[in-house]
């Protein structure tokens, strides 16, 4: 059983959530917590000059807003938003946090093919605790 368990989401990717979140219920310990974690990836240099700070909060506050939404009311599910290269960012969260399971998606839905995906990849890679990787 597990005390805090850390669910990557990509927002592209949100009717995967709930089979997280149920699959995590599974195995979280009475008292637990369940993190959900969006990472928004860097603007490339680029693109930056033309995304203002208004369009930048914006964007933040949507994606926490639909993380709220994927949790519910549930007391025991927090969110963060954080921003990064996912792979890189989600081992980092799991070892501030003292996180000891990490469930991910094994690849896009879009990269039918793939056992696994480049985010799952690097996240098992670097992570500091146990991955579990669902298909």
């Amino acid at each position: 059983m597990h005390k805090h368990i850390l669910i990557p989401v990509a927002l592209d990717h949100e009717d995967l959530v709930q089979r997280k979140i149920t699959t995590a219920r599974k195995v979280l310990d009475d008292g637990g917590r369940i993190t959900l974690l969006t990472i928004l990836e860097s603007i490339p240099g680029f693109v930056n000059e033309f995304v203002t700070i208004k369009e930048s909060n914006h964007l933040s506050n949507r994606v926490k807003r639909a993380l709220e939404t994927a949790a519910g009311d549930a007391s025991d599910i927090l969110t963060q938003v954080t921003s990064g290269k996912p792979g890189v960012e989600v081992a980092e969260f799991a070892r501030a946090n003292a996180v000891d399971l990490i469930i991910i998606g094994s690849h896009s839905p879009h990269a039918k093919g793939y056992a696994l995906g480049s985010t799952a990849a690097r996240v098992a890679r670097r992570a500091p605790c146990s991955v579990l990787i669902l298909r």
